[in-house]
């Protein structure tokens, strides 16, 4: 499954009995972008500047879908002057896999071109490191890896480090559960604020998968980098879509409240061969793991949520209707008390008033998951579907009781994010509407803070249940 950019995008008419099919392209459908403050092309520029405009996801929420540029479609950035980029972590979201779209060093390549020198590789299996390293310099982007060096750790990085070797971006892509806190060991952005004041920072999520008492040492860390003004961002690709943008175009151009987000992802349970993710004392459960993308897009367009009101229940393992007929993982190797739910159901309010709601289910055999997304607003529809390969956005509009279908062939929010974030790293003010990091650290606790709470409601009611049977 590749991705290799937006370049036909379409929308229909729903069929109905008394509705033909129409067909018009994307460029038809109006969408003023709102200009940040400063009115002329020159005042926005100067604003453009400022950190505070471009670099949080919590000052501008969007981008003009239209200014998505489509990685086939771009060339490399300009410049004579190398970009160095420092990898922590060797695995698939970094390099690749069979399993998925992930591949940050490729849209870093495609990027950057021959500019691109990744000055070193952090893993502690050392081995792997060298093997996909090997696999880069047998390649034709040999020229930014031919000087690449394994390390073991961040620290001896640092201590044989030549001021040449300085990164100008540090990408985090190792496993959640070695990040995310103030703990040694478990604190690589704080290391990397230590040892690399001012350098650019892309970690991926969640954020973390550690206890849920670890929460507030995560919003300390959001804090750190805020208040350092450290360039920063989350891997919440999906918010990069051209269809979610274009659903946050609509609700933008139209003044619109949200009213609700209602939710759904459905795993393809028979394909997860990893016992760790069977875990929860490991993986910290698919709400938390899985699910985290869906309760980001929930926020993104509801807003904060007040997490005193989230409400949970869940099917579990050892109820009649939990029984898995296709695992292919052994889960009597699992405690009883670490085993994951078949189903999470979860309900909230958002401080503005609008109800937000979440199912999670591992349910689906085969390969294809299926997971959907709607918003509602007076008079609205969104309805995002298959997000993660071929999306489909549905609109309904006032005085039409028919959909409008959009769809986005081809679309590479793997590759926006990173367009973006070297775009503000090089304070490219061409165009500055261009350029938004749509989810900063702070932004990504909250999206794991509000996982862990649908996590703990589950387990109450869960608790409360076994109580009352017991009681009884």
């Amino acid at each position: 499954m590749t991705y290799v950019g937006v370049h036909n995008i379409s929308t229909t008419t729903r069929p109905t009995s008394s509705s033909p099919t129409a067909i018009m392209s994307f460029s038809t459908f109006h969408m003023t972008p709102v200009d940040p403050p400063g009115g002329s092309p020159t005042a926005r520029r100067d604003s453009a500047r400022r950190p505070s405009d471009r670099r949080s996801s919590s000052r501008r929420s969007s981008i003009d879908p239209r200014k998505l540029v489509p990685m086939d479609k771009t060339t490399h950035i300009s410049g004579s002057d190398d970009f160095n980029v420092l990898f922590i972590g060797a695995g698939n979201i970094m390099f690749g896999s069979d399993e998925g779209p992930w591949n940050h060093s490729f849209r870093f390549e495609h990027k950057l071109g021959r500019r691109l020198k990744v000055v070193a590789l952090i893993d502690p299996a050392v081995e792997r490191a060298k093997a996909v390293l090997q696999k880069k310099c047998d390649s034709f982007v040999v020229s930014a890896y031919e000087n690449t060096r394994v390390y073991k750790t961040l620290e001896e990085f640092v201590k044989s480090m030549s001021p040449k070797d300085r990164p100008r971006a540090v990408i985090v892509g190792s496993p959640p559960m070695f990040r995310g806190t103030l703990q040694p060991g478990r604190d690589i952005e704080m290391q990397i604020l230590k040892h690399f004041p001012g350098v650019a920072m892309f970690i991926e999520k969640p954020i973390a998968t550690g206890p849920a008492h670890e929460l507030q040492e995560a919003f300390q860390i959001a804090k750190s980098i805020e208040d350092s003004k450290t360039i920063c961002s989350v891997g919440y690709m999906l918010r990069y879509l051209k269809a979610v943008q274009m659903m946050k175009s609509i609700l933008e151009e139209n003044n619109l409240t949200v009213m609700a987000t209602i939710a759904r992802y459905a795993c393809a349970y028979e394909a997860i061969a990893k016992p760790d993710w069977w875990d929860k004392s490991k993986s910290a459960g698919p709400v938390i793991e899985q699910g985290t993308h869906f309760c980001d897009l929930s926020r993104y367009f509801g807003g904060e949520v007040d997490i005193s009101t989230v409400v949970a229940h869940s099917l579990e393992f050892d109820e009649n209707a939990g029984q898995l007929s296709a695992m292919k993982v052994d889960e009597s190797k699992i405690a009883p008390e670490n085993r994951i739910p078949r189903v999470t159901s979860a309900t909230w309010k958002y401080d503005s008033g609008a109800v937000g709601s979440f199912v999670h289910v591992v349910a689906l055999q085969g390969t294809n998951y299926s997971c959907e997304l709607e918003v509602y607003a007076d008079g609205y529809q969104l309805k995002l579907v298959d997000p993660y390969v071929q999306p489909i956005l549905y609109v309904r509009k006032p005085g039409d009781d028919h959909d409008q279908v959009y769809r986005f062939r081809d679309d590479d929010p793997f590759f926006s994010e990173v367009s973006n974030l070297i775009d503000i790293i090089e304070d490219i003010e061409e165009d500055p509407e261009g350029a938004t990091i749509l989810s900063s650290y702070e932004d990504a606790v909250r999206s794991y803070e509000l996982t862990w709470a649908i996590r703990e409601a589950s387990e109450r009611s869960r608790a409360e249940k076994l109580a009352k049977s017991r009681a009884a």
